[in-house]
């Protein structure tokens, strides 16, 4: 009677209203959770168990199980079997049936109906799971919850696996619980993806594993976030949260991060009966994967995310003849793009090393190093203005002038096009190479040096003109 026990002083203090999807907005009234107990009564069921069959050890306990839940508010119950209606041989793979609809204090009726049943047939698990969807009222507030109970695999080469996560992600409902009655492990691993899978290889471990599933099912569950510095001091906060469902990859909580003036995380409630990853929506995001929750425990999970802040730091020129420049912020040694950020802009970071991209022209790149609590400044020269006064139609190019007197491509004047340009620039030496439309061989190429200073407009004509 143990487990018994634990599910009454669980209900005790539980079944009370949680945080619905996503939104996070709690149900104007108590959230209802149906638990549909979908139950092998296929031919193998009346295998020796200990001294009784198979069934007799799964009907007595459930009977007992249903009857301990009966008294208990915002919690209906149900019952789907299969393997039951047809014999072996008929080979039947569509032998699944709700044989007690969902309802509040029904235990009686399942009580009622597991003497009667008797097994038979086959294991037609994935039509049972499909079915099941039909069983659940149209409810998006209830929690649904499926216990699979099973000695045996899907003998209609169906697919459960697929099937269970499929009516996951159509929130039919949660990640359902496995049990594997009198199995082998190797029978275990085959089943394991159906959702949160339990090896019961005897009778003893069956009556302490349902009532533990039952509990899950039921357990309030909360769970704090710890965001650190490097040395572990909780100084981090006001981040969006995302626990993801693992198995969906869907959002299931959205919050920001908040601390009290002690310092301590808010408690949050959380549904244990889903399998979760944490993004820390910090810039670049963290991603945990399978949050180590227990379901009914106060949960403190604690993760590293040290933030110190990039400030894009205009220079001292009003008006600024780029206008606004924009910068690409990437890791080092990563191409991916981390932000893109105007300058004038201040921007969070986790602590790291990074790649600034100045789209200036030229494009500049700054090496810098983040650090927790502190504020990192990028800026660049103030440019000055190449103004080309040659109105000339024609193809031309404008390089920088390395130290080492090699050259880098910069920009292309209009092809075809107009000559006549005022182009703002990086303080430097540069170089322009042109050749004019109607010229009749590439040894007609006029080749300008200059110089770009800060704030100052350089002139240059081509072919003197």
């Amino acid at each position: 009677m143990r487990y018994l026990v634990l599910v009454t002083c669980l209900l005790l203090s539980l079944l009370a209203p949680g945080p619905s999807r996503a939104q996070n907005v709690a149900p104007e009234k108590p959230r209802t959770t149906r638990i549909l107990f979908v139950l092998d009564a296929s031919g193998s069921m009346r295998a020796p168990w200990e001294g009784q069959q198979r069934w007799d050890v799964a009907k007595n306990l459930l009977s007992k199980m249903v009857d301990s839940l009966n008294a208990y508010p915002n919690l209906e119950l149900a019952l789907r079997a299969y393997g039951h209606q047809h014999e072996n041989k008929e080979n039947n793979c569509e032998d699944s049936k709700l044989e007690v609809a969902f309802a509040p204090k029904n235990a009686g009726a399942i009580k009622a109906r597991l003497k009667t049943i008797e097994p038979k047939g086959n294991t037609p698990i994935t039509y049972s799971l499909l079915q099941s969807a039909q069983d659940f009222p149209a409810d998006r507030t209830a929690r649904n919850v499926l216990i699979l109970i099973t000695d045996g695999l899907e003998s209609c080469k169906g697919d459960p696996c697929a099937t269970a996560v499929a009516l996951q992600r159509k929130h039919v409902f949660l990640k359902p619980f496995v049990i594997g009655i009198g199995a082998e492990r190797e029978f275990g691993k085959q089943l394991e993806c159906l959702g949160q899978y339990y090896n019961a290889a005897d009778v003893q471990t069956f009556r302490t594993i349902l009532g533990d599933v039952v509990a899950q099912t039921l357990a309030k569950t909360t769970v704090a976030v710890n965001l650190t510095d490097e040395a572990g001091r909780p100084v981090e906060s006001n981040v969006n949260m995302t626990f993801l469902n693992n198995v969906t990859e869907q959002p299931e909580y959205n919050y920001v991060h908040f601390r009290d003036a002690q310092g301590k995380p808010d408690v949050l409630d959380i549904d244990a009966l889903q399998s979760y990853d944490l993004v820390i929506n910090t810039v670049p995001p963290v991603r945990q994967q399978n949050l180590p929750i227990r379901p009914g425990k106060a949960n403190v999970l604690t993760y590293k995310t040290p933030q110190g802040t990039l400030w894009l730091q205009n220079p001292s020129l009003t008006p600024n003849p780029y206008g606004t420049v924009q910068a690409v912020v990437r890791a080092q040694g990563n191409a991916a793009t981390v932000v893109a950020l105007p300058f004038g802009s201040r921007q969070k970071l986790l602590a790291g090393n990074y790649e600034v991209e100045l789209l200036t022209l030229p494009r500049q790149i700054r090496r810098i190093s983040v650090k927790q609590g502190q504020e990192t400044a990028v800026t660049y020269e103030a440019p000055g203005i190449l103004n080309i006064v040659s109105d000339l139609k024609g193809y031309g190019s404008i390089y920088k002038l390395n130290n080492d007197e090699s050259q880098t491509w910069v920009y292309n004047l209009p092809d075809g096009g107009s000559s006549k340009i005022n182009l703002p620039l990086q303080p430097g030496a540069y170089r322009l190479v042109f050749r004019t439309k109607t010229a009749t061989g590439s040894q007609f190429t006029d080749v300008r040096n200059f110089t770009i200073r800060p704030g100052q407009t350089s002139s240059v004509s081509i072919f003197g003109r």
